[in-house]
């Protein structure tokens, strides 16, 4: 099937998809604990009479059982070099479920966490992607669906793996948490826009919730939207009755919850966990002859980061662009970034962030640096530390290729030009990771001297871009900003191509604004009045200065004088009761109390900074007590308080935690000495019960036990009940944590804690966890409910003080 043909299917009718695929084999005789891929190849019959009972209940897609089939998952069961083999098989199969159905080979988590904030390489998940792909393709699918993935980073992986390889539809779900961000912290609009934009045919969400809880994430998908959504709920909320996990919405309340769905725009529509044939049949019947949803975006074109996004439109606020991490003419930013360092980009960001940008540029171009290695380790750290979508700012392929391909988000990138080099080496670069383009009126020959001949150049660089799909929302136009000192007419010329792109071409437009004034004396006055007339011609972006006040200020009154400032709101809340002022925003610096650099390393999550600030707090006469007790144990707690406000998620609380356990490790031979290390908070034996082989959360938990100074045993996943008693006993401990992550599992917990009671052994208290697992759970068998990982440290801290 190409792209074409799946694009012409989802506006024709709405596709209906499968149900829940697991469940469905262990009716028919799949065991708990062994490879679900590896049994299906083994009773090929078992996964036929599944795929067979949904495409008769009316399914157009099914997906191939391939769901753990990546080498990282296989890999526990000794079965990662037969990877390829193995989803080769399984598609063949599918492949004879029947004539009148497509099949989608399906890839998911490979259960590590990418870096930084685990140990698995970006490019490393891409190649296990890759090979599992490999496999599908040569089993003749149809398609490709990545599901229920939790870090869209790992997402962009798995997309990259099989847009290298082939060019197949491929549909892309996420799971998002009621906050509608997904565990990592991805925002759904966010993964939305980086997704889309780096060749996903559908996008939407499966898991996690019922289909009522859907309806807000499709509703806010649906406005920046420009594929299909997708919707594959769970049939209601898991309960735990008589021995068995029952889901609430039987088949008729699960299609007419779900067809809602297809009101507010989801046009692919089936189940995940808990569905079984009868509920896609309901669904089937009830929505037949319905047309699909039409795709419609109606906001701009958008920007993102890992856990933002931002809209660049012609008719919206201005978008302001930050200048400052550009080496050119900065001396002490070049000396850091020759010394190997980025501390100080991390400050200059945070200082942007802070006056008001709306995106940070971002350039490395520096003689005497390895521009590739320092972009590829800049673009790491602020897109974990950051919010900000980025502008990548470069003229070299190699290094936009480099940037760009670990970008976990949709960047703008600055610039392409007519330039033979640039057309045939950058744009199709810019154009695979579906960057947002900034065009530039320079060819071969230099820069255009008259406006029509920048037009001219503007208008044969977008017929460029247009072979790889773009269109004119996805561009700005740099509108080419010369200083008037050496070209008097050099304002006039730029301000017609502002005036021309915005009023005639509409398009968006960006300027340089600090090099009008090159040259001069009074840069400031000459900058804040240039930037007014280009308001004034339409101008929308602009790369500048946020530090300066009075650029601040001009924008928001330009805003608010061309209708950008919606009731004044931006306008009025900058000035209303206030003084105005002119001078520059004061800037955020690196704290001078070593305290304080100690407390912002463990909040920013900066092993690089923790080191050096504890050496200097403990020259300064601090002692490690005072600092573990009055600053790292307060920071944590604020982290920890931050995470539960949802203004941090997992990532912020992981590297937070291992900068805790770095301060610890270097701050307890001093407490030893002096007899002031901090003993062990108490023990806990961690486990993945019985049967159940996922254990990511698990390990998260673990990990922050921990660095909070538990003592803790994990005893891995699929553990059995007397396994996980007789560590308790052995090591003496009172605390037990259980991880499920299926329906099919979480009864092994109350195995363990009636096992427990039956022994006697009274004083063991339980933690339940996992995605399936609520408090009403949790109560019925006698234990604690950790929605999270923080949870668990909360709840442990106090059974155990």
């Amino acid at each position: 099937m190409t792209r074409n043909e799946f694009k012409a299917l989802t506006a024709r009718q709405i596709v209906i998809l499968d149900g829940a695929t697991g469940t469905e084999l262990s009716k028919r005789g799949l065991p708990p604990g062994v490879c679900p891929e590896a049994w299906c190849l083994e009773h090929p019959e078992a996964i036929l009479a599944v795929q067979r009972d949904y495409i008769a209940a009316g399914a157009n897609i099914i997906y191939t059982p391939t769901f753990g089939g990546n080498p990282l998952k296989l890999q526990e069961f000794g079965l990662a070099e037969q990877t390829r083999e193995i989803n080769r098989g399984l598609a063949t199969i599918s492949r004879q479920a029947g004539d009148a159905v497509l099949v989608f080979g399906d890839l998911a988590p490979t259960g590590q966490f990418l870096e930084p904030v685990g140990d698995l390489p970006f490019e490393a998940a891409v190649d296990a992607y890759r090979e599992q792909a490999r496999g599908l393709l040569e089993g003749g699918v149809d398609g490709f669906v990545i599901e229920t993935m939790m870090d869209v980073q790992e997402t962009r992986a798995a997309l990259l793996a099989i847009r290298e390889i082939c060019d197949l539809p491929v549909l892309v779900s996420l799971t998002f948490e009621k906050s509608q961000h997904t565990l990592t912290g991805n925002h759904a609009v966010s993964a939305l826009i980086t997704l889309q934009a780096l060749g996903a045919d559908a996008f939407g969400c499966n898991c996690s919730s019922g289909p009522e809880e859907m309806l807000e994430t499709i509703r806010l998908l649906k406005p920046y939207s420009r594929v299909p959504l997708i919707a594959k709920p769970n049939a209601g909320l898991p309960q735990f009755i008589d021995g068995r996990t029952v889901f609430n919405l039987q088949a008729g309340e699960f299609s007419r919850q779900t067809a809602l769905l297809a009101e507010v725009g989801a046009g692919l529509l089936g189940g995940c966990c808990g569905t079984t044939p009868e509920h896609i049949r309901a669904l089937s019947q009830i929505l037949a002859g319905r047309p699909a949803p039409a795709v419609e975006p109606c906001c701009g074109a958008c920007v993102s980061s890992a856990r933002n996004w931002h809209e660049i439109t012609p008719g919206g606020p201005f978008t302001l662009v930050g200048e400052r991490l550009n080496p050119t003419g900065k001396k002490a930013l070049q000396a850091e970034l020759r010394a190997g360092k980025l501390e100080l980009v991390r400050q200059i960001a945070d200082e942007q962030i802070e006056a008001g940008a709306a995106l940070l540029d971002l350039n490395m171009g520096l003689s005497g640096i390895d521009e590739r290695a320092m972009m590829q380790q800049a673009v790491a750290l602020l897109s974990s530390e950051t919010v900000l979508p980025l502008c990548i700012d470069t003229t070299s392929a190699e290094v936009a290729e480099a940037a760009l391909r670990a970008y976990p988000g949709r960047a703008l990138f600055n610039s392409i030009t007519a330039e033979t080099q640039r057309l045939q080496e950058v744009l199709p670069i810019a154009a695979k990771y579906g960057a947002m383009l900034i065009l530039l009126p320079v060819t071969d020959q230099g820069i255009p001297e008259t406006l029509p001949e920048r037009i001219a150049v503007i208008e044969q660089i977008y017929a460029e871009t247009q072979k790889y799909g773009y269109r004119k929302e996805d561009l700005c136009v740099d509108a080419l900003v010369m200083t008037v000192s050496a070209n008097p007419a050099a304002a006039a010329l730029t301000l017609g191509l502002i005036e021309w792109c915005s009023r005639e071409w509409g398009s968006n437009t960006i300027i340089g604004l600090s090099n009008i004034s090159f040259g001069l004396p009074r840069r400031e006055l000459l900058n804040r009045t240039f930037l007014g007339m280009a308001l004034g011609c339409g101008l929308n972006c602009a790369i500048a200065n946020p530090m300066l006040t009075d650029t601040q200020e001009t924008i928001l009154a330009g805003d608010l004088l061309n209708r950008r400032d919606q009731r004044c709101q931006k306008y009025l809340a900058r000035f209303c009761g206030q003084e105005t002022a002119t001078a520059a925003a004061p800037a955020a610096k690196i704290p001078s109390d070593p305290r304080q650099r100690v407390r912002a390393a463990l909040l920013n999550g900066d092993s690089s900074l923790m080191p050096e600030s504890l050496r200097a707090a403990l020259a300064a006469g601090h002692s490690a007590d005072e600092l573990v007790n009055a600053v790292l144990i307060p920071a944590i707690a604020e982290v920890g308080e931050r995470f539960e406000r949802k203004e941090y998620f997992l990532p912020q609380l992981i590297m937070s935690a291992d900068v805790m356990r770095l301060a610890m490790e270097i701050l307890d031979p001093i407490l030893r000495q002096t007899g002031q290390n901090q003993p062990s908070r108490g023990k806990i034996i961690i486990a993945t019960v019985k049967n159940d082989i996922h254990d990511i959360g698990k390990n998260i938990v673990a990990l922050l036990l921990r660095n909070y100074n538990f003592t803790v045993i994990d005893l891995g996943k699929d553990v059995a009940a007397e396994t996980i008693l007789e560590a308790a006993q052995r090591e003496d401990a009172r605390l037990v944590a259980l991880s499920a992550l299926m329906t099919t599992t979480m009864g092994e917990m109350k195995t363990v804690i009636d096992l427990a009671r039956q022994r006697g052994l009274n004083h063991l208290q339980f933690i339940v966890g996992g995605a399936v697992i609520d408090e009403p759970y949790a109560r019925s068998i006698g234990a604690h409910y950790a929605a999270n990982a923080h949870d668990t440290v909360k709840i442990a801290s106090r059974l155990l003080a």
